[in-house]
């Protein structure tokens, strides 16, 4: 079932409980995203920001920053951050993949052209680093600046190990950590570095963020070939764009001969025809990669809750753990 579909929704009780951070987030993001000079930077970023994600990444650090007792004003600047370095990375990724669509919609480089989505990008990523500064920590700019580093480093990776059938699983893990984990569990983290958390408590929130941004990671590589439209994605984009993903790696790994060759042409050279999303999908199914990485999921989902075991009861810490069911629900 879809994220929306699911008997309970973690996300919209979260948002809930932190409704008032979260209006003084999209306050902050507002007002931060406007240009005197440049006016195409407000539409273009509007585009994506008021697309209607989840915000899940700032929730996150307001999550950790209230779990953790703090009551002052910075986790609104951290969220906003965080959301920032987010749609940065979207603007720069829907140009490599070429995207036509993000969350339903057609995407910024689409509507507007690629140079537009790289330079804003490129101005999110300046802005959230003026807000990074006004917090007045040098560790959270740290944690921040690590992590968008990471993130860069991941999504390089990603592009050397496309295509390339020797990729491994070890591999697909270190992208994933890269391009998506990265910045959910900073975003844990910074919550509890602004609210003068221990170590221990920082760093179980850096490991339900780390393990919880791989099971969605892993959710949303098997939605592309197993969900449906509605989740916002083109089904069959990540084979159309030769991205070798979890399934797709262990079902090279169990092939035959005439198999490997399929993979080989479509994926490693290219030559892709109508029929083969198809007969891909047949392949994952007879090698039952599908239902293998599903349990994958589940079993990153349940490291993500059992991460959180140090933090004494809240109710945001119950909300967290079924946020991490909630991100699986789409494949049970």
């Amino acid at each position: 079932m879809s994220l929306d579909q699911a008997a309970t929704k973690p996300h919209e009780q979260l948002a809930a409980a932190l409704a008032d951070d979260l209006a003084a987030v999209n306050d902050m993001i507002r007002a931060r995203m406007a240009s005197k000079h440049a006016p195409r930077i407000p539409e273009v970023t509007a585009h994506l920001v008021e697309a209607g994600g989840k915000r899940l990444r700032p929730m996150l650090t307001l999550a950790a920053a209230r779990m953790c007792g703090y009551d002052g004003p910075y986790h609104i600047h951290l969220a906003a951050t965080v959301e920032f370095i987010h749609t940065a990375t979207l603007l720069h990724d829907d140009v490599v993949d070429e995207s036509s669509q993000r969350r339903g919609r057609p995407t910024a480089n689409l509507l507007w052209d690629n140079t537009s989505s790289v330079l804003v990008g490129d101005y999110l990523f300046a802005r959230s680093f003026q807000l990074m500064v006004e917090t007045g920590s040098l560790r959270v700019l740290d944690i921040l600046a690590n992590a968008s580093a990471t993130i860069a480093e991941g999504e390089v990776l990603q592009l050397t190990a496309a295509s390339d059938l020797a990729t491994t699983e070890d591999i697909y893990i270190q992208v994933v950590r890269g391009k998506t984990a990265a910045l959910f569990s900073a975003a844990m983290e910074v919550g509890g570095e602004i609210a003068g958390q221990d170590a221990a408590t920082k760093q179980a929130l850096y490991d339900y963020g780390d393990a919880l941004g791989v099971s969605f990671q892993i959710v949303d590589d098997l939605l592309d070939y197993g969900g449906t439209t509605a989740t916002g994605k083109n089904i069959g984009d990540d084979f159309r764009e030769r991205k070798l993903t979890l399934p797709v790696i262990r079902a090279i790994a169990a092939a035959d001969d005439e198999e490997r060759a399929f993979w080989e042409r479509t994926i490693q050279k290219g030559r892709q025809e109508d029929d083969d999303l198809d007969h891909a999908i047949s392949l994952l199914a007879k090698h039952g990669t599908m239902e293998a990485t599903r349990i994958d999921a589940i079993a990153w989902a349940d490291k993500a809750k059992s991460a959180l075991s140090v933090i004494p009861d809240h109710p945001l810490k119950v909300m967290l753990i079924d946020l991490a069911d909630y991100v699986v629900a789409r494949i049970t």
